[in-house]
Parts: structure tokens; sequence; C-alpha cells
């Protein structure tokens, strides 16, 4: 089980690849960061063109290209990734998915549920994708299951 939506797994494996290939001096293509995420091709394109579009990651074309970051990019907090994937209700919706669920009308989760997002927004504001770039290249961290 996981806190994210299967596309915004998906999404921060798939810069963690990017960013760790960029780093050995190479762009690679959706077919090579599917096969080594464990994602679903087609659907994999999809989520690319959305962080390639909100600038999270970049693409060239051509015979030489492939998806890559810049040192621009890999300074961004990984909350970039989430919000452009999940959006922003993971960290303001109700844990129990009430339309009116606010400070003056909280649900039986809502004061808990409001620490543990304050975490979360806490720890993917902070944490840069370079942070998970470096661990993933020292052999800290892993992509695949």
């Amino acid at each position: 089980m996981s806190f994210f939506s299967k596309s915004c797994e998906y999404a921060l494996r798939a810069v963690f690849y990017i960013s760790r290939s960029t780093q050995e001096g190479k762009k690679v293509g959706v077919k090579e960061i599917a096969e080594n995420i464990q994602s679903p091709e087609a659907f994999l394109g999809k989520i690319l063109q959305r962080l390639s579009k909100e600038g999270i990651i970049q693409s060239a074309k051509g015979p030489n290209g492939g998806f890559f970051v810049t040192e621009e990019n890999i300074k961004r907090p990984i909350s970039d990734i989430v919000l452009s994937i999940d959006g922003k209700a993971l960290l303001t919706g109700c844990g129990l998915g009430l339309k009116e669920c606010s400070e003056d009308k909280p649900c039986p989760l809502h004061h808990y549920f409001k620490d543990i997002r304050e975490q979360l927004k806490g720890m993917l504001d902070n944490i840069t994708i370079d942070q998970f770039n470096n661990d993933l290249i020292k052999g800290k961290v892993m992509l695949r299951k």
C-alpha cells in the first residue's frame, strides 16, 4: 500500500531514475525508464509529458534524445512532483474524504490527520530530488520492488 496515487508513485520513481541517469551522463527514453521502475510504458509516457510540461524534467528529441534533468530541476523539492501529479488534495483534503471538513466543522479524524498532513508537507517541501538521487547512487535506496 502506498500513500501516493499509482501515478505519483511512478512519477517519483521515474524522476529519481532520470536523475541518476543524468548523473551518469545519459538521457533515457520512456521504454528504459518503464522497464527499470516497473511501470506500464504508455501510462508512464503521459506522466513524463506532464512532468516535462511542469518543468520538473526536461526532454530532447532526436537520435541523442530522451529525458534528463538540469541542475535547476534536481534542486527542486519532491513536493513539486507530488503536487504536479496528485494536486493539493493529499495535503489539504479530509482524511475521511468528506466535502465539508474544516476547522469549524471537523470530521472525527480531522485534528489527527491535520498533524500528519503537516508533517508530510514538511518532509516533501524540505527534501530535494538531489538528496534522493545521492542516496540512490550510493545504493542506500532502490527503485524496484
